[in-house]
């Protein structure tokens, strides 16, 4: 286990956790932000992916585990981004969608971030979000971010406006 919450654990996700994967990244309806469903082979690349973050930085997406059952239910977690000319340290989030509308997105990523700045020191922390991903905008707000600048990104072959909201680490009176 990396970080608990109040009804949630988060760990590192492994090759068990493929099938609990496929519920979230081959749901059409979960998937419209990045233009669909993954294939079977996408899916697998998604978590090799997160994978090799873990040995590369110590983070990445990890599963979203309901404490009361054992399910592991959606996904959240740091990773580096690309932003316009450099890289930004993320909190993302994508969980099934039997679960949205609960508040495990946001108390998820409400633990990211305490993470981000107390665990890793980080300066600031962003979630970027796609414009027409309204729920994620929601969550982002909620969890303490604004926005801060806008970039168009070009994923299968569509080019997709994303706005990045940011929290920056609260200063410590001395």
């Amino acid at each position: 286990m990396v970080i608990e919450t109040e009804r949630m654990y988060l760990r590192e996700l492994n090759q068990g956790d493929y099938d609990a994967l496929c519920k979230i990244l081959q749901d059409e309806e979960t998937m419209y932000a990045y233009e669909g469903a993954f294939t079977d082979q996408e899916v697998q690349e998604w978590l090799d992916r997160q994978i090799a973050r873990y040995k590369k930085w110590d983070f990445g997406l990890w599963a979203a585990v309901l404490k009361e059952t054992g399910e592991v239910i959606g996904q959240c977690g740091l990773t580096m981004q690309p932003w316009k000319d450099g890289e930004v340290l993320e909190i993302g989030y994508l969980f099934q969608r039997a679960f949205w509308h609960k508040g495990y997105a946001t108390e998820a990523a409400r633990a990211c971030k305490e993470y981000a700045f107390e665990t890793l020191h980080a300066g600031e922390v962003c979630s970027i979000i796609r414009d027409i991903n309204t729920a994620s905008k929601r969550v982002a707000q909620r969890n303490g971010m604004t926005v801060r600048d806008c970039w168009t990104k070009h994923y299968k072959g569509v080019d997709m406006p994303h706005e990045r909201y940011i929290a920056a680490r609260p200063q410590i009176e001395k």
